[in-house]
């Protein structure tokens, strides 16, 4: 039963560059513009009116937008909630200017070992990493820690926990690894992979939406019975200032905006492109966190239920409860 029929959720790419070249990811490829002041000020404003509660600015790495602290704070004033993950390489040159802005404000960290964690990513930003905790503490932020879970990782689950974010009082946010496209991501999670996960799920100071390990098991997303809702609960925009359809992943298509999102969003061919979200060939077995967070949200199935405990957990940790 579908209980919200808007959007939730923005993913908004102010840029597909990045200064890493994480081996599990394909964004930082790609040619990219960077987006203007003046398309984020329309695009709030027609996201708004839609409904839409939460923006994540994202990419490529965010904070190499020399703006994004601007685009933060229009989103606050107008009252989202607001997300942004970085691999922290910007982080403590940026920090004084975002301080505030970011809701729910992610440091990606994929292994205790400094060497392993930069081999990952492509470049040296684990000691990036606890300076922009230390930065972010002293200003009075509470960043997570945001954990790439793979099978080749697994074993600097724990250690992460132990040493950085129970130490640091810091939510550990448990991300499972999902394949798209071409990328070599090393294949989805094994079974007992899953099982330690989900147990890691249920210790203090640690998010996992169990509802990610369920539909894992469950083989992904059944175009036969979608639970997939990326292009009625979210909406993707481009550094081309484009709305891509149905999600970034899959890429279907791309709507020039030119300044009119809102009447764009509920045009027929935009509306049809999103009735066939879900049951695309290319989506069965899709499995991608982003886009399934908030399906999860808007209808009542077994998903809904098994994500619901650990989002009450982090909403009461970060407090952004309040906001909903």
């Amino acid at each position: 039963m579908r209980i919200i029929r808007k959007p939730v959720l923005c993913n908004y790419y102010v840029t597909y560059r990045c200064n890493a070249s994480c081996y599990f990811c394909d964004i930082w490829e790609k040619p990219s513009p960077y987006v203007t002041v003046d398309e984020v000020k329309s695009n709030l404003l027609a996201l708004k009116k839609l409904g839409v509660r939460v923006i994540d600015f994202t990419g490529g790495e965010p904070l190499l937008h020399q703006d994004i602290h601007l685009f933060l704070k229009l989103a606050k004033e107008l009252g989202f909630i607001t997300t942004l993950t970085t691999n922290a390489l910007l982080y403590p040159k940026k920090a004084e200017s975002l301080k505030g802005l970011i809701d729910m404000l992610h440091f990606s960290l994929d292994a205790y070992d400094k060497e392993k964690h930069d081999k990952a990513r492509g470049v040296a930003c684990y000691d990036f990493v606890m300076e922009s905790i230390r930065v972010a503490k002293h200003l009075g932020e509470k960043p997570d820690i945001l954990f790439t879970a793979m099978n080749d990782n697994m074993n600097e689950l724990e250690p992460v926990y132990q040493n950085i974010c129970l130490v640091n009082n810091l939510v550990l946010i448990i991300n499972p690894i999902f394949d798209y496209n071409q990328v070599e991501t090393g294949g989805g999670l094994t079974p007992e992979n899953l099982q330690i996960i989900s147990e890691m799920g249920k210790r203090k100071n640690v998010y996992l939406n169990e509802a990610f390990v369920q539909l894992r098991r469950d083989g992904g997303n059944k175009i036969s019975s979608p639970v997939c809702k990326a292009a009625s609960a979210s909406l993707v925009i481009s550094p081309h200032n484009e709305l891509v359809l149905p999600c970034y992943h899959l890429g279907k298509k791309s709507f020039p905006i030119k300044n009119n999102l809102e009447k764009l969003y509920q045009s027929d061919e935009v509306r049809e492109l999103i009735a066939l979200e879900g049951r695309m060939p290319e989506c069965e077995g899709c499995a991608i966190n982003c886009y399934m967070q908030p399906s999860f949200a808007v209808e009542i199935n077994k998903y809904f239920w098994k994500a619901l405990p650990s989002t009450i957990k982090y909403n009461r940790i970060k407090g952004t409860w309040r906001n909903l």
